[in-house]
């Protein structure tokens, strides 16, 4: 016999409501456009808002031009919302959560089923996971090659995000959500953007706290170093195509071929980063936020403890190479091992590197950016996970991405992403 009770349950788990369908008990629109697709003229170019009112797809819109996955596209400024079911939770205000997915600014995709904000929305918050523009498409400076109306086009991924969380401020309410009480977060490179967001004036009004996993504001460059990388990138596309002349119709799959090659070659880890000293970041993010950039902000911030584990694999006993450095020269970096080494010499070399390379890139530009914050008039709090793993290749390790499962209730990803 079916109750009363199971039938209405049956009956808003397959309705439709104004804001979107009703799925696994909450309020979902997948695949809303926050900006104009980025591509013909727009190519390179910093986002256009869409005009209000413009419709959903109602589905999960392709990821960002990434090799490694099949669901990939330029036209990729989308975002999607979910939010609890007005006929269960009520009608709000409810705080809204906006989560960055990572990927090392190369990869990753905010509609990986790990990323169910139904898991969040049932509990009174609305989540907003969103798409930006990746690689050479969003963090690669093209003034070099295109000219100064192309200028800080490194930073275009950072701006995607900023017109997101205006798209927040003008349309959340819609959903239920309170523009008032916006958290911006996320993992790895997500972390990182989610950390120099703090620092960039634009986006001060946009967002009152944000939450970092394994993050820091560290990966930047300036303008000669993304020069460089910019001339090392066209050296690839060199015999390919005449990138000065096809940079606007030249196929995405050539420049991600070129992109790929560009990075391999590379002396160093993530060449493709934001850039400092234009309009977007005139100055590096933690100078920034220590200036006051984020005053009254709130933030928790924090690390694993074996995070590098996930990148050194095999080679953790072996010395440790600049390739596998994204902060400091290995000249630096030898100080800090050597740092380590006096303060735990009962650990194993690999212990070690590890440990070390975890400083590096995640522990010491986290503590950096919490140091800002607070000296910049803000509040933050610290966290470190030491609970390992218990199955998997890294069993007995906190590895890079641990933490991600038991935010999203979803423990032990399969693969953890990338940084």
């Amino acid at each position: 016999m079916v109750t009363a009770a199971a039938a209405l349950r049956a009956q808003n788990s397959n309705r439709t409501v104004a804001q979107g369908a009703v799925r696994n008990g909450t309020v979902q629109s997948l695949g809303i456009p926050y900006a104009k697709p980025p591509v013909g003229p727009l190519r390179f170019r910093a986002p256009v808002a869409v005009p209000a009112g413009t419709p959903a797809l109602g589905r999960y819109a392709e990821s960002a031009m990434q090799t490694g996955r099949k669901d990939v596209s330029e036209d990729c400024l989308y975002l999607n919302v979910f939010a609890p079911d007005p006929a269960t939770q009520g009608k709000g205000p409810f705080p809204v959560f906006v989560w960055i997915h990572g990927g090392g600014f190369t990869g990753g995709s905010p509609n990986e089923p790990l990323f169910d904000g139904s898991v969040f929305a049932k509990q009174g918050i609305v989540i907003v996971t969103v798409a930006y523009r990746l690689g050479v498409f969003g963090f690669m400076d093209w003034s070099p090659l295109l000219g100064a109306a192309y200028a800080d086009s490194a930073n275009n991924g950072l701006r995607d995000l900023v017109c997101a969380l205006q798209w927040v401020q003008s349309n959340i309410k819609t959903f239920g959500g309170d523009p008032s009480q916006v958290t911006i977060g996320g993992e790895s490179a997500g972390a990182k953007l989610t950390d120099i967001l703090l620092g960039i004036e634009d986006a001060r009004p946009l967002f009152r706290a944000a939450i970092s996993e394994s993050g820091g504001a560290e990966r930047i460059n300036d303008y000669e170093h993304s020069k460089a990388v910019t001339n090392a990138f066209a050296e690839q596309m060199h015999g390919i195509a005449d990138i000065s002349a096809d940079a606007l119709t030249v196929s995405p799959e050539i420049l991600l071929k070129a992109q790929n090659a560009m990075i391999q070659a590379w002396p160093g880890d993530f060449p493709l980063r934001p850039q400092t000293g234009g309009a977007l970041l005139p100055r590096r993010a933690v100078a920034a936020i220590a200036g006051g950039s984020s005053r009254g902000k709130r933030l928790l911030i924090g690390t694993n403890r074996d995070e590098s584990i996930v990148f050194l694999r095999e080679h953790a006993p072996e010395p440790v190479t600049q390739q596998y450095l994204a902060t400091a020269t290995a000249t630096q970096f030898r100080t800090v091992l050597e740092r380590y080494r006096a303060l735990y010499p009962q650990m194993t070399p690999a212990e070690l590197n590890i440990r070390a390379v975890t400083a590096e890139e995640y522990w010491v530009p986290s503590i950096r950016v919490a140091e800002a914050l607070l000296k910049g008039g803000g509040s933050a709090w610290f966290y470190r996970l030491d609970e390992e793993g218990v199955s998997g290749q890294y069993k007995g390790h906190s590895y890079h991405g641990y933490d991600v499962g038991f935010v999203w209730d979803r423990l032990a990803p399969e693969e953890p992403p990338a940084a």
